[in-house]
């Protein structure tokens, strides 16, 4: 089995690291993968290093090793435009993580099967007017054990999207009398945290969440989009309207109340261990490329 892998990103975000675990995790099951994208990338540069097939995206180059594979899998909304103009005749799927509407239905008629990253961006996609049978839900995988966690730092990341609620986790923080440090390395960042905070107006996921809770750190985060596909209130995580004082009030009671706080991260870690991990994400991925061979 040969893919063709698309990502346009020019950062390391969450799609991105779910990219790289997935073409290191079909290397180990003999699937022949390159990778398209931009050249000096985040991306680029981890799949150089850790030795994988990366080329620089552009629209010959899909149309020219899209016939040299079985499959072309497109990871971002971008990728998913160039290879609907580029690919002819080789299956495509797309991979939708993001909870906007869908705006172009011209592109939707052209893949083969849709992996949408939760049960809510399945509804995303349908109510746009993909059909349910051309698409899986695939849940995003972390690595399980990698890190460790044991500080006291409390933990949001960086970002410059003004949906993801940096302000927000400023202003909580702020209101609850502790500092926060916003991350642009949370593989690092979280070996130090006692709290992980993502806050945000939208999301399909959150896969920073799942390795905070892999990591066994507790969680808080906004009740919104697919995460309640994660965290289960008061059970594994919490979850909070996206309002300062709520969120300050969550803050105080898990900074107070250890026993509770290390019960939520326990049973995180089980819930990555069930449910999200790196093993399950690859298996169910792969799943789906030999429904769509079969077809």
């Amino acid at each position: 089995m040969h893919i063709l892998h698309l990502d346009s990103g020019r950062e390391m975000r969450g799609g991105q690291w779910q990219v790289l675990r997935l073409l290191d995790g079909l290397r180990r099951e003999n699937v022949v993968c390159t990778l398209l994208s931009p050249r000096g990338s985040p991306l680029w540069e981890r799949a150089r290093g850790l030795h994988l097939d990366v080329r620089p995206l552009g629209i010959w180059a899909i149309h020219r090793l899209a016939r040299q594979a079985d499959l072309v899998h497109a990871h971002d909304a971008h990728s998913h435009t160039l290879a609907a103009v580029a690919t002819s005749g080789t299956p495509l799927i797309v991979s939708r993580r993001v909870a906007f509407p869908i705006r172009s239905r011209w592109k939707y008629r052209h893949a083969k099967r849709y992996a949408a990253v939760s049960q809510f961006i399945k509804g995303v996609l349908m109510q746009g007017g993909v059909p349910e049978a051309k698409i899986s839900v695939i849940y995003d995988g972390v690595p399980l054990g990698g890190i460790s966690a044991g500080g006291e730092t409390i933990v949001a990341p960086a970002s410059d999207d003004p949906l993801k609620g940096v302000a927000l986790a400023l202003e909580a923080t702020r209101r609850a009398g502790v500092d926060l440090l916003l991350s642009r390395d949370l593989e690092a960042d979280l070996g130090g945290a006692g709290l992980f905070l993502y806050l945000t107006h939208s999301e399909g996921l959150g896969s920073a969440i799942l390795m905070a809770m892999a990591a066994g750190v507790p969680v808080i985060a906004s009740n919104v989009g697919g995460i309640p596909e994660i965290v289960r209130h008061r059970e594994n995580g919490w979850l909070t309207e996206n309002e300062p004082e709520p969120i300050a009030a969550a803050i105080r009671e898990l900074l107070s109340d250890r026993p509770l706080a290390l019960g939520l991260a326990a049973r995180a870690q089980q819930t990555v261990t069930e449910k999200f991990s790196l093993e399950q994400m690859i298996h169910n991925t792969m799943h789906v490329y030999r429904q769509v061979l079969a077809c």
